[in-house]
């Protein structure tokens, strides 16, 4: 990430000196709002305070979410072939990335990855689709592909198919679509260096239909694109501000062949502040680390969830992920129990993030 300007940074580091980590937690506990200049303050955090910052932080998550652990499970099921030129993604029309090129997956294919997914214990199942956004084909597809996984798998099913219509959200909510996820990805401010093909109100549009349609929200960011420290913090009260109900946070994975390739900015303890800062600003949120996990937090991956509270589990879009045997130990060393596949509503997670935190029995 870049630095803030001289000035700034002092001002910040000020604040995060002044700062007793225990004590915000305290008070986002009691329903006290993150402030911008607190969220500054997280990320510049000096490494010597960051065991600190993630005790008081997983204070934050364990009343909410106890020590479960909500896995995703992604399908890109449309690859390439994008008329979109967003600089971080190597199915950009911009891009150049050797990758897989293909029109939308076949039902069958799709049934067997919804199927693969709750054999590797994924809570949810997200169809993703290539491009500005759905045909009426493609939508209609969906539509029956959902219905037919709703039926058979005891699965959350969450779609990423790019802008929306309200027409096309109430229909995926029809279809039993429980989540569409649209990242708005970072700032208002900085989003015209890394798009010009669409706006960050276009985005915004697409989350407020999908709200209307009655579903809940997934939309998070990407962190280590060139953006200032103001930026990640905006992106996390902006999220704030759309309660927004489950975010994933992605770290800039550079792709040989994107205009961000070779682009290595972060390194892992400036991942774990970004992790604490969105759980203090949004402290109910489900909050999943993505894409880059394995390249930018190494050796420090378990104790991102001390912040966070899911993981995509097995490959993204486009690079691979570790294994999910590698997460599941993972996750039983740190004490941790997968949720599993299952019906997802804020009074089961309630019940269940309650009875985990009690000591009893929480699989």
């Amino acid at each position: 990430m870049s630095v803030l300007e001289p000035a700034a940074l002092s001002s910040t580091a000020a604040i995060a000196s002044s700062l007793n980590w225990d004590e915000l937690a305290s008070r986002v506990l009691d329903g006290h709002a993150l402030t911008a200049d607190e969220g500054l303050a997280v990320l510049n955090c000096a490494d010597v305070e960051l065991p600190a910052l993630l005790a008081a932080t997983y204070r934050v998550r364990h009343k909410y979410w106890g020590n479960l652990v909500q896995f995703y499970s992604l399908k890109n099921a449309k690859s390439g072939l994008c008329q979109e030129d967003c600089g971080y993604c190597s199915q950009s029309k911009v891009s150049s990335a050797d990758i897989p090129k293909y029109r939308f997956n076949d039902e069958a294919t799709l049934l067997e990855s919804a199927r693969v997914a709750a054999e590797n214990k994924s809570r949810t199942f997200c169809i993703v689709a290539a491009g500005r956004g759905p045909t009426e084909r493609e939508l209609d597809h969906v539509v029956q592909v959902v219905q037919k996984i709703k039926s058979t798998l005891p699965l959350n099913i969450c779609c990423c198919l790019g802008l929306l219509t309200p027409d096309q959200a109430r229909r995926l909510a029809d279809a039993g679509v429980d989540r569409v996820n649209h990242n708005l990805n970072t700032s208002r401010r900085f989003y015209p260096e890394i798009c010009s093909t669409h706006t960050f109100d276009d985005r915004m549009e697409t989350l407020r239909a999908v709200r209307d349609a009655g579903m809940e929200l997934c939309s998070g960011g990407i962190v280590g694109m060139g953006e200032l420290h103001d930026d990640v913090v905006d992106l996390a009260l902006t999220l704030r501000e759309l309660k927004v109900e489950s975010m994933p946070v992605n770290f800039l994975h550079p792709i040989d062949g994107t205009p961000l390739a070779g682009k290595r900015d972060l390194n892992p303890r400036e991942c774990l502040k970004v992790l604490c800062l969105f759980r203090l600003a949004n402290p109910e949120s489900e909050i999943r680390i993505a894409g880059g996990r394995e390249l930018h937090l190494r050796w420090l991956q378990p104790q991102g969830l001390y912040a966070a509270n899911s993981l995509f589990v097995s490959d993204y879009l486009t690079t691979k992920g570790q294994t999910p045997e590698d997460d599941y130990r993972m996750i039983e060393d740190l004490g941790f129990v997968i949720t599993g596949p299952g019906p997802e509503t804020r009074k089961a997670q309630a019940e269940a993030a309650a009875q985990c935190a009690s000591g009893h029995s929480c699989s």
